[in-house]
């Protein structure tokens, strides 16, 4: 075979098989002889293949560093082979990265060897002859496609993975867009809430399925969180539940059991949809009988057995006028008790004798429920009537689940679950059903110096967050009188009148400390532990020192007053992210002081903050404290230190040189002026108050 845009005084072509799946279909390129691909490349405005893509030359291949360099002579047939792959997962596999390259190199012997010509350099010279240099490149790229194949066969790309233990820290499916759902953390901490917030809550349990009238039924539990919450909407992605009519859903506060079904419920993974054949039928050859099957796990008991029939064609016979005769089939139910190792501690019992009638070709699906003894079980489905092998009949029965209802279901206490029950329409997908999503405001106990501690009720409040996390026993589990509770009190006053709220889902593992620092950073205070109590303090306005420092009193050598001078790093304004309660996703604002400009902004990210302005007045606090908190100033003293505590204020007074500076200076410009007219030896004594920035900025 020739190919009639090939000879020995035609000039290179180049040939492009666009799909690998199809490599006849083909599109063909003449170039100018000397010319490169890297040329072609450019000409056709290519700046990269849609596909992992190998260059062959005259079935051999060109890496691709060469393809700048590489000048195409007059019999050159150039053939791009595309790889077909997959996505996704995990990243690359060494071995099939090694297993890519020897199918790239190999293809050209394996093509020649397939036409008979041996799988030598000759023999790649003489399939060449045979078949023209493009029929015999196309066949080379053929065989790559095959070998890709082999290769995606023998390593297969990684699969993406649902979140669970084996991946370590699971995802969290609040602030984790692409997790939202609902899953089976398994091992990871349940959810801690403060605030009002979006969740889209765990699975509490293995969710399982039932068919009433032939409807399946959808039944799940999931967990909202540690300790009690209002409710306020509860909603399948964007959509409120009210707008479906197939749901069921109970909210099920601390203390209370799930009265909507059974959630305890384990199913038995070998029955997956096995047919059932009669014993004596003819169709049974082996003469088998499916199952038994046992239900539940060693050390469990259960009280009732469910079992699914399915007749996936139908229960019918095609008469000759076209309508549907009613067939009947029908079945047994037997269990029987065993112990821990699987071993028969009983006598088969029949649950129930069943059968059923229809004239309907649309599939029949049943669900069965039998109460038994407190214990485990094994389980087998006999069928009794013969199946109807004509092709007018729809006679096949199929087992499909096999189910146990635990003894005593009961909910640990402290947590408040979701139960959902979904009936199955053209409403509700399987994607659909796993997006069932609630939002919800958590319910604190409060304080107040006069009546104590209050009932729970729905708050917003950084302080009772912070006290939670330190009361709760899912928290540090301190005692009141290990808490300031005075101070919490009064700080919450004014993080009220503020508008400052904290608003935030703590459902990945972390230390009680951590988490107390973070619920105080967003009413811009830190904890900090003095004499075995935990307090809390705001960086607010003080204007009243609590001790005087003088020479008499510091250390003799030890002050030290420096300034951290601004470099072109320097952020120029803030960028604060935090969490948008419209949309429910990550949001940001950029903030600046009044004369700066926003050109080099640094980001922090506020966790809890759900309020625009809450967090451009956090982004000027921390914009003002960049600006104006450049004069450090430490020394050293006695007994007196234990007078002053974290953050409040003091007066020192130092013989070291230093001039008054100016309103209208900047640190840095005073500390200019001062070093350049000082001399040298000049002892002038001064006194100076460590001051607030926010002193200078009234609107933060």
């Amino acid at each position: 075979m020739t190919d009639e845009l090939y000879s020995k005084n035609a000039g290179p072509i180049i040939v492009w098989p666009k799909n690998p799946f199809q490599p006849a279909t083909k599109d063909i390129f003449k170039v100018a002889s000397g010319s490169t691909i890297a040329d072609w490349m450019h000409g056709q405005k290519i700046e990269e293949f849609p596909l992992p893509t190998v260059c062959m030359i005259n079935g051999k291949p060109l890496m691709r560093a060469d393809w700048p360099t590489y000048n195409l002579a007059n019999q050159d047939v150039v053939v791009f082979v595309g790889l077909p792959g997959g996505g996704g997962g995990g990243g690359s596999n060494p071995l099939r990265v090694v297993l890519s390259i020897a199918v790239m190199v190999l293809a050209p012997y394996a093509a020649a060897g397939i036409m008979g010509y041996g799988t030598t350099a000759a023999g790649i010279a003489a399939a060449q002859a045979a078949m023209g240099t493009v029929g015999f490149g196309l066949m080379a790229a053929g065989v790559s496609v095959i070998g890709a194949y082999l290769v995606n066969a023998l390593v297969p790309l990684p699969n993406p993975s649902v979140p669970s233990a084996q991946n370590g820290i699971a995802p969290s499916p609040t602030y984790s867009l692409q997790s939202q759902g609902n899953f089976a953390r398994l091992l990871q901490p349940i959810p801690v809430i403060y605030g009002r917030h979006l969740v889209y809550p765990d699975l509490g349990a293995t969710p399982y399925t039932e068919y009433v009238d032939n409807e399946q039924y959808l039944h799940q539990l999931l967990v909202i969180g540690q300790g009690e919450y209002e409710v306020e909407a509860i909603r399948i992605e964007d959509t409120p539940i009210q707008s479906f009519s197939e749901v069921q859903a109970l909210v099920i506060q601390p203390g209370n059991q799930n009265a909507l079904f059974n959630h305890d419920v384990v199913t038995a993974p070998e029955v997956a949809g096995q047919e059932l054949l009669a014993e004596t039928d003819p169709e049974n050859t082996r003469s088998e009988i499916v199952g038994p099957f046992i239900t539940n796990p060693p050390e469990t008991h259960i009280d009732a057995i469910g079992i699914d029939i399915l007749l996936p064609r139908g229960l019918f016979y095609a008469n000759d006028s076209g309508g549907q005769d009613t067939k009947s089939t029908s079945w047994s139910v037997e269990a029987r008790q065993v112990d821990d190792t699987g071993s028969p501690s009983g006598a088969w019992q029949v649950l129930g004798i069943e059968s059923l009638n229809a004239a309907s070709p649309d599939a029949i699906r049943r669900s069965y429920n039998y109460s038994v003894t407190a214990g485990r079980y094994e389980v087998r489905v006999l069928r009794t009537d013969n199946k109807d092998t004509r092709a007018r009949a729809g006679h096949e029965l199929r087992w499909g689940e096999l189910r146990g209802y635990l003894t005593s279901p009961s909910l640990p206490a402290g947590i408040t679950y979701l139960a959902v029950k979904m009936r199955a329409t053209d409403n509700l997908s399987m994607r659909s059903s796993r997006l069932v999503n609630c939002i919800v405001t958590r319910k604190l106990p409060t304080w107040n110096p006069t009546d104590g501690w209050t009932p729970p009720q729905p708050t917003r409040s950084i302080a009772w967050a912070f006290a939670d996390a330190a009361r709760a026993t899912y928290g540090a589990n301190l005692a009141d009188k290990r808490i300031d509770l005075n101070a919490l009190y009064q700080t919450h006053q004014n993080w009220e009148a503020r508008g400052d709220h904290f608003d935030a889902v703590f459902d990945q593992k972390l230390s009680v400390w951590e988490s107390l620092t973070r619920i105080a950073r967003c009413g811009r205070a830190v904890p900090y532990l003095q004499s075995g109590v935990v307090r809390i303090v705001r960086d607010e306005t003080k204007t009243l020192p609590v001790v005087r420092f003088t020479t008499e009193n510091i250390v003799q050598g030890s002050f030290k007053l420096q300034y951290v001078m601004p470099g072109e790093e320097t952020a120029d304004s803030v960028t604060v992210e935090y969490f948008n309660p419209n949309t429910w996703k990550p949001d940001e604002v950029t903030v600046s002081l009044p004369d700066s400009i926003q050109t080099n902004p640094a980001t922090i990210n506020l966790f809890g903050c759900t309020s625009q302005s809450q967090a451009e007045r956090e982004g000027k606090y921390i914009a003002a404290a960049n600006r104006y908190r450049r004069r450090l100033i430490t020394f050293q003293t006695e007994m007196e230190g234990m007078i002053p505590t974290f953050s409040d204020l003091i007066s020192i007074s130092h013989d070291m040189a230093v001039e008054q500076r100016n309103s209208e200076e900047t640190p840095v410009e005073y500390l200019a002026r001062v070093m350049a007219a000082r001399p040298r030896g000049e002892h002038v004594e001064i006194t100076c108050v460590v001051e607030n920035p926010l002193v200078h900025s009234a609107d933060l």
